[in-house]
């Protein structure tokens, strides 16, 4: 595997002295999260995603370095100029100098893997997002990891969270439906 890596970058760099070293971003045709990080669960995504749109502050589905500096910072590592830098060209496939959302997943994904150095920027910020022991106990994160394996070995799993997403939007309608059967009960008894 580290060789197969190790071929594409050499590939990259080959590429990009032939066309002048003008990078030409790669891209996927459809990126779906769900399926090129199966390692991660749906609300897993979800929660990444949101924290991933809380920081794109400037909206354009992507989190420049000023908006890892601002990130590092809320989450009480912050990094140099040069440490923000090396952590965006980390994981910066495209070679446009910004995380994007399938770059972000990246991180957390290497985290998993142990594929980042343990002084790097991108390790705290992939641990600062995830359980810390020390507040959860020892119980807390006993559980919580036994709700991962649990979660992991199942094959359904993403089957049973769509499903509880969609009870969850029914259940929701049905409370907005008696509370408008409700409002015009009361509105008619005042109109009559």
């Amino acid at each position: 595997m580290a060789s197969e890596e190790l071929a594409q970058k050499l590939q990259r760099r080959l590429q990009l002295e032939e066309s002048g070293g003008a990078a030409q971003p790669r891209r996927a045709a459809v990126f779906n999260p769900y399926t090129e990080f199966k390692e991660f669960s749906r609300r897993q995504i979800k929660d990444m995603e949101r924290m991933f749109r809380l920081y794109d502050s400037g909206r354009d589905g992507f989190i420049d370095l000023m908006e890892l500096k601002l990130m590092m910072e809320k989450l009480g590592a912050p990094q140099t100029h040069l440490g923000l830098k090396n952590m965006i060209k980390e994981v910066d496939e495209d070679f446009d100098g910004k995380l994007s959302f399938r770059e972000f997943l990246l991180i957390f994904h290497k985290a998993a893997a142990g594929e980042l150095e343990e002084d790097s920027g991108l390790l705290t910020l992939a641990k600062l997002s995830e359980i810390d022991v020390s507040l959860e106990g020892v119980k807390g994160a006993k559980n919580f990891f036994e709700a991962k394996v649990q979660a992991l070995s199942s094959a359904s799993k993403f089957e049973a969270e769509i499903k509880a997403e969609q009870d969850e939007r029914k259940r929701e309608e049905e409370e907005r439906k008696h509370r408008r059967a409700a409002f015009r009960e009361l509105k008619s008894a005042f109109t009559q």
